[in-house]
């Protein structure tokens, strides 16, 4: 079991636009067949984690809820659940709901989806063991980072999915 930040970034570290918005990675030619895709790596997903960001970005342009592993939504707002999913709205911190978390994956990875904040707090707690990066052929030039803290990393594996340079490291947690 790890916990693994898996996403696509631009060439130029940003996640989404300043608006939040991914139009930028649905544009781009990605063979989900090829090495170190979505459908291999979310085989061993048991649970998510994803930021207020990102679960408000999925509920407005998806039509159903995609997921039926458990989901854990860090916000301090209220927030509409999908029906007959198991979505968790949390608050605090990422050390005080680990445990929890980690105990709904059942043996299985915990998928960090989003966003970068998230992900730097995951790490910061001592949570996150690896990233992985699809880098697409694409510069924003602003929004929303891959990252928001320093982080030292191993490189893990290194591939070419069409256009993207894909990547896995391993977070080396006493840099």
């Amino acid at each position: 079991m790890a916990t693994i930040f898996y996403t696509a970034s631009t060439l130029d570290g940003f996640l989404a636009t300043e608006d939040h918005s991914l139009e930028w990675l649905m544009r781009q030619d990605f063979d989900q067949e090829g090495p170190m895709a979505y459908p291999a790596f979310v085989q061993n997903v048991g649970a998510l984690v994803m930021g207020r960001s990102t679960y408000e970005w999925l509920r407005e342009h998806e039509d159903k809820w995609g997921y039926s592993q458990p989901t854990w939504v860090f916000t301090h707002q209220d927030l509409p659940l999908p029906d007959g999913a198991d979505v968790r709205i949390v608050g605090g911190s990422v050390s005080e709901n680990f445990e929890s978390i980690e105990a709904s994956a059942q043996g299985k990875d915990v998928w960090v989806v989003g966003g970068g904040d998230l992900a730097s707090q995951f790490a910061a707690a001592g949570h996150l063991d690896e990233i992985w990066v699809q880098f697409a052929p694409v510069m924003l030039g602003n929004g929303q980072p891959l990252f928001t803290q320093e982080l030292d990393l191993e490189l893990v594996e290194l591939a070419q999915n069409r256009a993207f340079v894909c990547t896995r490291y391993r977070v080396l947690k006493n840099a």
